[in-house]
């Protein structure tokens, strides 16, 4: 579980320096720049909220399958 978590955070802040230096170094005005950050940056902070909505989700749902309770006999 932590070797994903920090591979899911290498991954989105690898993207977000990529996307960062390839607007920087890309040949557009200095608004047209900002305008393409924020989108970046509001692409971005998006993905991350859905990811982590999703794996609260998911999350709640196995802690609801493990607090239910469990019938006598029953083979796992």
């Amino acid at each position: 579980m932590k070797t994903m978590w920090n591979f899911l955070m290498g991954f989105i802040l690898g993207s977000f320096i990529g996307a960062i230096f390839a607007l920087l170094f890309a040949p557009s005005s200095g608004d047209e720049l900002v305008n393409r950050i924020r989108s970046e940056a509001e692409r971005v902070r998006s993905e991350v909220s859905k990811a982590a909505s999703d794996r609260r989700i998911e999350l709640e749902q196995q802690l609801t399958v493990l607090r239910s309770p469990r019938k006598p006999g029953a083979i796992e």
